[in-house]
């Protein structure tokens, strides 16, 4: 058995590595030439890029309801920050320099959260995934460029009511692992984000049409046991389509899923597992 991490030993260990984390952060921001978006307009984009919506509150096997619920209150305040914010030509949008700190001070309560190794857990603010995760959706929906983006590596839940091919989320821990892109385009673009109906819903807008259309699949999907344990495998590719031919300019391979099942083995779907 190998040693264990710091930040493994105990939890002001933990803390102390997390500060860490965010001092090495801010230190490579402080000399970083990016330029962030920080403008925010309530005058709405005419042209919609992309648009999404997603369950706000899933019941998850073994996941206590009350901390999704809690969710909804740090996504509701989280959006706030996002809606509006417009990206000019040259500038990224960094997930954690729009939406600030989530403390208690600032209205957030325990969510949901991913730890180390997949193991689940509670913190302040937790459940800003899934706010990160429909603002990758958009951006890769678009000819905007992901400049940092962290996988989750292991498939944590089963599905319910998945409407994107598997694995095209991210990870982010306010504020030193974030989701950023970039707008090398030659127009400004806006992010919409809000709550309806139990939803989360959010809209790429752009100034005017881009010439291509994006379309993402999710393909060879199927389970495999791999010495004893279950791996979720599938290729997820994005095609680019010519808006005035509809043909396909580009199909390119975005993700390639090779991710351990973390849940109970009785959830994966018999019809779906494979021995090849």
């Amino acid at each position: 058995m190998g040693r264990k991490l710091f930040c493994d030993i105990n939890p002001t260990c933990y803390k102390i590595s997390v500060k860490k984390e965010t001092f090495r952060r801010n230190l490579k921001d402080f000399f970083s030439s990016e330029k962030i978006a920080k403008e925010k307009t309530e005058e709405i984009f005419p042209n919609i890029v992309k648009s999404h919506s997603s369950v706000l509150v899933r019941r998850l096997e073994g996941v206590d309801i009350k901390l999704q619920e809690n969710k909804v209150t740090n996504i509701r305040l989280a959006a706030e920050k996002i809606n509006g914010i417009v990206i000019k030509p040259g500038e990224t949008f960094s997930f954690w320099k729009t939406i600030g700190k989530t403390t208690e001070k600032e209205g957030y309560v325990e969510g949901l959260v991913i730890k180390r190794g997949g193991k689940l857990g509670a913190d302040i603010g937790g459940g800003l995934c899934q706010m990160a995760n429909m603002v990758h959706w958009l951006v890769l929906n678009s000819p905007l460029d992901v400049t940092e983006l962290h996988h989750h590596s292991d498939a944590l839940f089963p599905d319910e009511r998945r409407r994107v091919p598997f694995g095209t989320g991210t990870s982010v821990v306010n504020n030193y692992v974030d989701y950023r892109f970039k707008n090398n385009t030659e127009q400004k673009v806006q992010l919409l984000a809000w709550i309806e109906e139990g939803e989360l819903c959010g809209e790429l807008r752009s100034e005017k049409q881009y010439p291509f259309r994006y379309r993402l699949t999710e393909e060879n999907h199927h389970f495999r046991k791999e010495n004893g344990k279950f791996y979720r495998i599938s290729k997820v590719f994005r095609h680019i389509i010519d808006r005035k031919t509809n043909e396909e300019i580009k199909k390119e391979l975005i993700l390639d899923n090779h991710s351990l099942v973390m849940y109970d083995y009785s959830l994966v779907p018999p019809e779906q597992i494979r021995d090849d």
